[in-house]
């Protein structure tokens, strides 16, 4: 692989990485609870992509394209959990709301439970969206001289570094914002139009697979 290749390679990922998508919005909504959260998230998501470096370079890929019914079966499942996540997140948010906001000592143990529901969103949401196995199986190749298992593990992890990069950047910019803008009205609308995004994303995927 050429330093030309290479570089054209991350070009193209950086591009794709700040091109708005179901993950983005899956760090956006987790970075409202914290920062923590949001760069959990992040993470989930990139590994999940390195899982598809993974099976695109084991050939599994090959299946989801070339059958239709594997591939909407996938899409199907991935657009239904997006919008359960947005549901939860209309659900969690009320139960915030009606909660009591108070100090104790169980608070840390409440911020490890997030950061881990955050990490796997944001790694299933990746695992169960079929286009980013696709794209790894259609553009990986261009940028290979010789497709091996292991030039194409290299790419995927460029890819999933680039794109985690992106988006923990996100996160912490848009943690720094809600930590500026705390009014409940303000954080009220950012709950609801990021639960409106994510269930609308979902039904779109889902929808599209038929």
């Amino acid at each position: 692989m050429s330093i030309s290749l290479l570089l054209g390679f991350v070009g193209l990922c950086v591009l794709l990485a700040i091109t708005p998508g179901p993950d983005s919005f899956l760090v956006l909504r987790f970075s409202i609870a914290g920062r923590r959260p949001g760069i959990a998230a992040a993470i989930g998501s990139a590994l999940g992509g390195i899982v598809w470096a993974v099976v695109v370079a084991a050939g599994v890929a090959a299946l989801l394209e070339q059958s239709a019914t594997a591939y909407r079966a996938m899409k199907v499942v991935g657009g239904i959990y997006l919008v359960y996540l947005g549901i939860r997140t209309l659900v969690e948010h009320r139960r915030a709301r009606t909660a009591q906001v108070r100090e104790s000592a169980e608070a840390p143990s409440a911020d490890v439970a997030t950061v881990r529901a955050a990490f796997t969103a944001g790694l299933v949401s990746c695992l169960f969206n079929p286009k980013v196995g696709l794209f790894y199986l259609a553009v990986l190749p261009q940028f290979l001289t010789e497709v091996t298992f292991g030039n194409v593990l290299v790419l995927g992890a460029i890819e999933s570094t680039v794109a985690a990069a992106e988006m923990v950047l996100l996160a912490i910019a848009a943690a720094r914002a809600v930590a500026l803008l705390r009014r409940p009205r303000v954080r009220d609308r950012l709950e609801q139009i990021s639960a409106g995004v994510l269930a609308a994303l979902g039904i779109g995927t889902a929808t599209s697979a038929a």
